[in-house]
């Protein structure tokens, strides 16, 4: 499939965390300025402001948006959809859509973490579902299947599915998905995002040559995870 030409917008801030990082300025100024005018022993106001400063800037930090291109061929090639650590890498049997084994990769992101999701591969988006669920701890092997998740199904210009499953954590109560039935997309394009901590599982046929290991950081569409026979 060629890759299609774009200009992509130069974006710092994620547009998921535009209207939460303006209501927590407004907030949290406003807790600090009623601190200043209310008492007058100053100690409490600075600590406060400091402390304020601090969770803003964590605020922040999750909501990045880094500016990333892979600049290699993307034909059969497997990038990270996220950044974190690999969590998991095994054979299992996926249930929900393919009904037979696969080789599971998942990466998890900690709240420190980008939580902005690219595309793992090029192709044509076969299948998008949301599934309500819990949200256990996204590192526990049942969150899989069993915490809230969004399921995406791409076919590859080589005529291969892989599935990737954006999974809520104990804290991600929301998640986004771009991805929409029918569209072509590609390795550098945001397949989503997902809210203060969470992972992203990858699904791919046996035989699939794995490129990480275990604990291994990775870097959103950056990091080769896998090549496709």
């Amino acid at each position: 499939m060629r890759r299609r030409l774009k200009k992509l917008k130069k974006i710092r801030i994620h547009h998921e965390g535009a209207q939460i990082l303006v209501a927590g300025f407004l907030l949290l100024a406003g807790i600090n300025v009623l601190l200043y005018m209310c008492i007058e022993n100053k100690i409490p106001f600075y600590v406060i402001s400091l402390a304020s400063i601090a969770v803003y800037l964590l605020m922040v930090n999750f909501f990045r948006c880094p500016i990333r291109y892979f600049e290699d061929d993307t034909e059969k090639i497997v990038v990270a959809p996220a950044d974190g650590k690999v969590v998991v890498i095994e054979e299992v049997d996926e249930h929900e859509y393919f009904h037979d084994r696969r080789l599971m990769i998942s990466i998890f992101m900690s709240p420190l973490n980008v939580h902005a999701n690219w595309y793992p591969v090029d192709g044509v988006v076969k299948k998008v579902e949301h599934h309500n669920g819990r949200f256990m701890n996204a590192w526990l092997p049942k969150a899989s299947t069993e915490n809230e998740r969004s399921t995406i199904v791409i076919e590859t210009p080589e005529g291969v599915e892989i599935l990737a499953r954006q999974v809520a954590g104990a804290m991600a109560h929301r998640i986004v998905t771009y991805a929409q039935v029918g569209e072509e997309c590609y390795i550098d394009e945001h397949m989503g995002f997902i809210k203060f901590g969470s992972r992203v599982d990858v699904y791919l046929p046996l035989g699939t040559e794995v490129c990480v290991t275990m604990d291994q950081s990775t870097t959103g569409n950056q990091t080769v995870i896998a090549r496709l026979k």
